[in-house]
């Protein structure tokens, strides 16, 4: 029968891996377990929960850094910072509303560790950058069964490799999280956001260029075509948001409100609440979320190129959701549900403009047969075999999540 570890320091974690070295056992790694459906599905003899390592173990506001343990849950960590009126500015989304309730899933439960190891980030992404450019530091165990440390407690810290980097967006492939050390942000005075009414999509992406391109420091850009609705803001919608100390805002809404006008359509002003609502909900995904059975694609490519992949899937998948996000460089797509997810049409529009696809949501039935992860070409495919060669040469660490067969 299979066994939990669940250990309370990290040379327990240290011990579990060294077992399941010895042993040549894999382990599943999960902390909050809110990301269990994404990727193949495992087959690992054991499972290592990391949840027991949980809480904030330091927290300097004035130095503006964080560290915790693997297992604290967003939630916690995000009512510490509101308490002293700052925020993680990479914004990470809540992959518990696309994922729905089941195995410990729901809103602001998922795990620090988890947002960093997916290197999760909403839609000021574009501006502040993605989770792994806030993580300063962290400890964890290798594969190898050994401890190891990079980072420290300050934003420019140059000694050895940045490992940083590297485990983020690892899935847990490469080390398990012991410990994290991130930079967090004052959170703004107040955030408006522009709705221009009625642009075509292409339009729609010229002026969200042309925003993120302006002195007035847009910090999201989305598009929502007719059918998506987000925050109760609907129809064909492209939102500019800006945020800071409200007099700066009130003259840039000003002023970036008089060069979109150059785009001929209307435009409209939401504030606070009602802007945080419509960020919210595409931070999440939402407006995908229903039906359950729709499988979500998760679609990065260059920000011009957005509507040429969604022309290009469109016709061969009937009745597909999508928005556009990070000025249209990522596509939210959902497509009915298939034996495939219509992965092949998705990665094909993709592979045509460079970019690639990651497959959030879906059957496990159709995890075990479709990559959920766009497949890496030769000489990239061959670095990350050496990679995880390097950190885990006996596969024990989540084998098999991001690549078939590794």
């Amino acid at each position: 029968m299979p066994d939990t570890f669940k250990p309370d320091t990290p040379e327990q974690v240290r011990d579990a891996v060294a077992w399941a070295v010895s042993e040549e056992s894999p382990l599943e790694i999960v902390t909050r377990a809110t990301k269990r459906t994404i990727g193949r599905p495992l087959q690992t003899a054991n499972t290592l929960d990391l949840s027991g390592l949980s809480g904030i173990g330091l927290y300097e506001a004035e130095e503006l850094i964080c560290q915790a343990g693997p297992g604290t849950t967003l939630a916690e960590i995000e009512a510490a910072l509101k308490a002293e009126n700052q925020r993680l500015a990479f914004e990470p989304m809540d992959l518990g509303v696309l994922l729905g309730p089941g195995d410990g899933r729901g809103e602001g439960h998922q795990s620090i560790a988890g947002v960093f190891a997916c290197n999760l980030a909403g839609p000021r992404r574009i501006k502040d950058g993605a989770a792994r450019d806030h993580l300063l530091g962290f400890t964890a165990v290798t594969g190898r069964g050994e401890i190891v440390k990079s980072g420290g407690r300050v934003v420019k810290n140059v000694t050895g490799y940045d490992l940083s980097k590297l485990v983020c967006g690892s899935w847990g492939t490469l080390a398990a999280l012991t410990d994290l050390t991130f930079k967090v942000l004052p959170a703004p005075e107040t955030e408006t956001t522009l709705l221009l009414h009625g642009l075509d999509e292409a339009a729609a992406v010229r002026a969200m260029s042309a925003a993120m391109g302006s002195a007035h420091d847009v910090s999201s850009a989305a598009h929502l075509p007719a059918d998506i609705t987000a925050g109760g803001v609907g129809g064909v919608v492209t939102a500019l948001r800006v945020e800071g100390i409200a007099p700066s805002v009130v003259a840039r809404v000003a002023a970036l409100t008089g060069e979109m006008a150059a785009f001929g359509v209307a435009v409209t002003v939401i504030e606070d609440t009602a802007s945080t609502a419509l960020w919210r909900d595409l931070r999440d995904a939402r407006p995908l979320a229903e039906p359950r059975d729709r499988p979500v694609w998760k679609i990065s490519v260059a920000p011009m190129v957005g509507p040429r992949v969604v022309a290009a899937i469109r016709p061969l998948v009937a009745e597909c959701a999508y928005f556009y996000d990070w000025a249209g460089g990522l596509v939210w797509l959902a497509v009915p549900p298939s034996a495939d997810a219509s992965a092949g049409a998705v990665r094909r529009a993709v592979d045509v403009v460079g970019g690639h696809a990651t497959l959030i949501r879906a059957a496990p039935e159709v995890r075990a047969v479709v990559d959920s992860f766009h497949p890496q070409s030769g000489p990239i495919a061959a670095l990350a075999k050496r990679v995880k060669d390097s950190f885990d040469p006996k596969g024990v660490l989540n084998p098999g999540r991001m690549t078939a067969g590794a």
